[in-house]
Formats: C-alpha cells, sequence, structure tokens
C-alpha cells in the first residue's frame, strides 16, 4: 500500500489495540478487586505499570527503530504486548499480573514512539497536523471501545477472557500490519543524530512533555476511575463503562476540531489555557453531579481542544537534526508523569474512600498545564523557533 491516508487508517487501527489493552484493567477494576482481592490502589498500581517501562524506553526507542527497521520494531512491540497479555490471562497470581503488564508496557511505549516517527515519514511537509490528530485518536478509540465491550466479557466470562480478547485482538493488528504496512520511498534518514541538544532546549523540551504528561494523567483518571466511581454510587460495572466511554468517543472528535480552531485562530496558546481550565472544571464536577450524562458529554466535548496545540511544542524548539533525540526526552517525561499519575490517584482514593477523589486529582494535574506552559514561553525566548 503506497497511498499515505491509507498507511494511517492502518497505523490507526494498530494503534488502536494499545488504547484497548491498556484500559482492560480499568475497565474490570471492580472485577479484579472482587476476584484477587485488591484495593483501589493496588489495581492504580497496575494500571499505572503499563507506562513504566517508558521511562527506559522511550529515549533510545528511536535509535532501536533506525538499527532494526520500523516495521520490524513494531511487530516486535506487537509481540511483547500479546505475551503480557497471554500471561495475565492464564494466571490470577499477582505478580504474574504485575509482570504481564510490565511486558505489554514495554510492547506499547515502544510501538507509540515508533509509530509516532512512522506517521510523520509519511505525512512531513503535507497534512501533518491533521495527519498526527487523527493518530492520536487512535488511543481514545481504543479505550472507548475497551470500556464498551470488555465490561460485558468480563462480567459474563471472567477477567481471563477479558485479557484474551485482548490478545485477540492484538494478534489481528500483527497480521494488519504484516499484510499492509510499506515504509515511504523517500523515508528519511537521520544524518546528525548525535548531535546534542543544548541547555534550553533540553529545559524547554522537558517542559513540553510535563504539560502533555499533566495532561494525560488527568484524562487518563476520567476512564481509570470513573467507572468505579459510578459503580460506587449503585450503577452497573456495564452501564458504567459505557457511560464514561461518551467521554472518550467525542475526544475522537474535540482533538481534531481543537487543532483546527488553534490553527484558524493563530491562538494555540490559548486553547491550551482554556480548554485545561474548563476541563478541570467539569472534572470537578463529575464526581458530585446527579446530571452524569449531560457532564460526560461535556467532558468529551472539551477535554480533547488542548491536545493538539500541546503536541506542537516540541516542535518550536527542536531542529531537524535534534527531532529524535528531542522526542525521546519528551516521551521519557510523558511515561513518567502516565507512570505515577494513576498510582497517586488510587492513592487519593483510598485515603478519601471514594473512587471520586482520583478525579479531583486529575484536575489538579490538569490545572498545572497552564503554569508549565508560561514556564515553557520564558523558556523558549532563548531557543530559536523552528518554521
Amino acid at each position: 500500500m503506497r497511498n499515505r491516508w491509507g498507511i494511517l487508517a492502518v497505523l490507526f487501527a494498530v494503534r488502536l489495540t494499545m488504547g484497548f489493552q491498556f484500559q482492560s484493567v480499568a475497565a474490570v477494576a471492580p472485577l479484579l478487586e472482587r476476584d484477587l482481592g485488591v484495593s483501589l490502589a493496588d489495581i492504580g498500581v497496575l494500571i499505572g505499570l503499563y507506562f513504566t517501562p517508558g521511562v527506559a524506553l522511550a529515549l533510545p526507542g528511536g535509535a532501536i527503530g533506525q538499527k532494526f527497521g520500523d516495521k520490524t520494531t513494531v511487530l516486535a512491540a506487537l509481540l511483547l504486548m500479546l505475551a503480557g497479555g497471554l500471561a495475565m490471562a492464564l494466571s490470577a497470581s499477582w505478580g504474574v499480573q504485575i509482570a504481564g503488564r510490565l511486558v505489554a508496557g514495554a510492547g506499547g511505549v515502544m510501538l507509540n514512539v515508533q509509530m509516532t516517527k512512522m506517521v510523520a515519514d509519511w505525512f512531513a511537509g503535507r497534512e501533518i497536523a491533521t495527519a498526527m490528530a487523527i493518530f492520536v485518536n487512535s488511543w481514545p478509540a481504543g479505550v472507548a471501545i475497551s470500556l464498551l465491550t470488555l465490561p460485558a466479557i468480563g462480567t459474563a466470562y471472567g477477567v481471563g477472557t477479558v485479557y484474551l480478547a485482548v490478545a485477540a485482538l492484538i494478534g489481528c493488528g500483527i497480521l494488519l500490519l504484516a499484510a499492509l504496512y510499506q515504509s515511504p520511498v523517500n523515508s528519511a534518514v537521520a544524518t546528525a543524530a548525535s548531535r546534542r541538544l543544548d541547555r534550553n532546549a533540553v529545559i524547554a523540551v522537558i517542559a513540553a512533555g510535563s504539560i502533555w504528561s499533566l495532561y494525560n494523567v488527568g484524562f487518563a483518571t476520567i476512564f481509570s476511575f470513573g467507572p468505579s466511581m459510578l459503580v460506587e454510587r449503585g450503577w452497573s460495572i456495564t452501564a458504567a463503562g459505557s457511560a464514561i466511554s461518551i467521554v472518550l468517543w467525542l475526544t475522537v472528535l474535540s482533538v481534531p476540531a481543537g487543532g483546527f480552531l488553534a490553527d484558524r485562530t493563530r491562538r494555540p496558546e490559548l486553547t491550551i489555557v482554556a480548554g485545561c481550565i474548563v476541563f478541570a472544571m467539569l472534572m470537578m464536577t463529575l464526581p458530585r453531579s446527579d446530571a452524569v450524562i449531560a457532564t460526560t458529554v461535556a467532558l468529551g466535548l472539551v477535554c480533547g481542544l488542548p491536545a493538539g496545540s500541546i503536541m506542537s511544542l516540541p516542535a518550536r524548539v527542536l531542529q531537524p537534526a535534534t527531532r529524535a533525540i528531542g522526542m525521546g526526552l519528551f516521551f521519557t517525561v510523558y511515561y513518567a508523569g502516565l507512570m505515577l499519575g494513576p498510582m497517586l490517584g488510587g492513592v487519593c482514593s483510598n485515603w478519601a474512600g471514594s473512587a471520586g477523589a482520583a478525579l479531583d486529582f486529575g484536575a489538579a494535574t490538569i490545572l498545572v498545564c497552564p503554569v508549565l506552559l508560561w514556564g515553557f514561553n520564558r523558556i523558549t525566548v532563548a531557543v530559536p523557533r523552528i518554521a
């Protein structure tokens, strides 16, 4: 296949499996608590472990792909995701659950970093903002499908079958990528990958990665702890998952809408600040409102607006020769935050005695983003901007 939009569809479908697998724990959290005798804090740890390998693997991810090739690296990543998922399906031991989650997460990290680069290879210089917005949406799409399907599977057949369903989808992703993906004819090869970032650029990329990380920590608390919060209020696990999935489905619309709005108004930073403030207010409203569906609809329409503008921040400070190492650093910071965020959300829930406390924690992380954006702007004064 040589059509870039067809390639984007393949990459979207393959990356969707990562969101589907990540959400598989939170989607059946009440069942895990019952069957394995664990707490919400333990569930938070298991959720966050998926991103733990990113701290070590994100930075060298580009070099791994350059050495072995994009397609081979992503296929290896999918096999790691498959192996980790099968280990979790075949054993109820908490130790195996942790080990399987780490192995699956290692695959997810490699897949995410490498596939982002693959999209850039196909769309560099032409519709890349649109392509990235579509590509980013594969994550909430996978999470939403997980919320809609896995609670019903878990209720009917048990948690082990949930993990087998995830493994089956990953297997489909392996076949799809192997059969249809091809690298672009003029795939760019970094000729100056050894060049180093200067001090200001390093700090700016860390700030940008922190903004993206905290924004996603807040976003993740919705679907990680939202279903448990509704179950506490008397909802069934299936109904709770369906209600929270509304946020994810509408995010598929609000992410590209936010990017389009930022480009049209040429005010991406206003989009970030306003979007984060309203997003945080709605997050705090959800555990306290009886109008659950209305609030989830509003969340879905608002929460995706800042995403495209945040993802564009590293491009302001990274030269072509430093882009690979710079994005590796960006993703390292991102994964470090996502590793700790769900754990802290689970601790807050245990301390308060309610999963709703995790949503308040998520709102707080989102409100930090505009502050970090101010710091990012102060730093980038000394860094040449990239046209």
